[in-house]
């Protein structure tokens, strides 16, 4: 016994350090991998790093353009014989209106035949050169420089615009983009609207009431397709047109048949007298709703977008959730069956504690989808009727409004919201049985 224990003892294990082939092949893969990881990484963090750099700047859409000394040259006066006089002028005018140019000035040559008699103070000639120093313009800048010319004979010969040969400025400005000056100003822009918990309330309700309905919806059509019946395979495949067809147009046909002059879903409630006047399902915000003497308003065009996307979306659950029912074995419900358990008891006691973990990951992914779902809504309403979400704020903000950083902070929420959401999801997130 003694000498099997012995032996086990000095029977020689894995190495734990590794060798120097081990590490010459490990420097060597991660090499390999480095500029993938560094394509992803720059794929990823750039556009997040540049949208909070944005939304620390009160930056607009003119402020794209960079500063720059416009210059219109122009001659004023006929010259139709040598020694004749004219106006040689340069309208200034910085372009953005909203930045100053530092060492501001420009350069022209100016056409040959013209001869310079009144040379403003702050241009020089040299040669055929002109060079005006301008200095720095400040905001809203406008100015004119006049010179007084002489034509002769050659110019008349073969006159040249002076507009032919653009005048070059120079000069330098600070860009708002690229300077390290932060501000505060855009998420207290948008914090202190009451506007924007409004927007937020709708965003919520629209996320979680569409995720809602897109899976229960889901579910059960992925229960009753997973039965064994004649032309199921192709009712599966027309189960799956919402979500390969063009959103343009499934979101057409949806505004032509909810249409309150000539839809055909508003025809059909009137013909049959449920209602009494067309419904604008997309146009109308809310209607008044009694019950057991209570009143309130339900949300008419929102609940109609929620509807579109549980819809348009449930597809996808009943894919993945089809799916994970076929992985089920059937023992289970054989046994079931005999000990006369229902087909909801089988539902609620078998199928659905081993659909928890697919369904929680799908709720996450059509959590945050829906959440930053934006072509839906603009292109039924636009946001209006009171189904304007964060990020159709983001798109008003920064291209109505012409409010870059303001848009950039309203994404910045969506981000923060989004990744508290998912990091309490992960820490509380159930598993199913399987």
């Amino acid at each position: 016994m003694s000498d099997m224990t012995d032996k086990a003892e000095t029977t020689p294990g894995p190495p734990r350090t590794y060798g120097r082939m081990a590490k010459r092949e490990m420097r060597f893969a991660y090499s390999m991998l480095a500029p993938t990881f560094l394509i992803v990484l720059a794929i990823v963090l750039l556009p997040l790093i540049a949208n909070f750099w944005i939304s620390f700047k009160p930056v607009t859409l003119s402020d794209l353009r960079p500063p720059e000394l416009n210059i219109n040259e122009r001659l004023r006066g006929d010259l139709e014989q040598a020694g004749d006089t004219a106006e040689l002028e340069y309208r200034l005018r910085n372009t953005p209106q909203k930045a100053p140019i530092y060492e501001a000035g420009f350069v022209d040559i100016i056409p040959d035949g013209l001869e310079v008699t009144g040379l403003d103070e702050r241009c020089a000639l040299s040669g055929r050169e002109l060079t005006c120093t301008l200095g720095d313009l400040p905001e809203k800048f406008r100015d004119r420089i006049r010179l007084q010319v002489i034509a002769d004979t050659a110019y008349l010969t073969s006159p040249v615009e002076p507009r032919d040969s653009p005048a070059e400025a120079f000069g330098t400005s600070d860009n708002i983009l690229t300077n390290f000056s932060f501000t505060l100003e855009n998420f207290s822009r948008i914090f202190s609207s009451p506007d924007f918990w409004k927007v937020l309330r709708v965003t919520f309700y629209y996320t979680v009431f569409g995720t809602a309905s897109a899976l229960v919806l889901g579910l059960f059509a992925a229960q009753l397709l997973n039965q064994s019946f004649k032309g199921r395979s192709v009712l599966r495949g027309l189960f799956l047109f919402p979500y390969v067809a063009p959103v343009i147009a499934v979101a057409f046909t949806w505004i032509i048949l909810l249409d309150p002059y000539s839809g055909t879903l508003n025809a059909l409630l009137v013909r049959s007298g449920m209602i009494g006047a067309p419904i604008d399902f997309f146009g109308q915000r809310d209607v008044d709703i009694s019950i057991f003497g209570l009143t309130f308003q339900f949300p008419v065009a929102l609940t109609t977008v929620i509807a579109f996307e549980a819809w348009r979306y449930f597809p996808l659950s009943f894919l993945f959730i089809l799916a994970r029912m076929q992985a089920l074995s059937t023992d289970v419900y054989e046994a079931a069956e005999i000990d006369g358990a229902t087909p909801l008891q089988q539902f609620w006691y078998i199928s659905l504690p081993q659909l928890v973990g697919i369904l929680a990951v799908l709720f996450l992914l059509r959590f945050i989808w829906t959440f930053n779902k934006f072509d839906d809504i603009f292109l039924l309403t636009g946001g209006a009727a009171g189904t304007r979400t964060l990020t159709v704020d983001v798109y008003e903000q920064a291209f109505a409004v012409s409010n870059l950083g303001a848009g950039a902070a309203v994404a910045v929420v969506v981000f923060v919201v989004l990744l508290v959401f998912s990091l309490i999801f992960f820490k509380f997130s159930p598993q199913d049985d399987g």
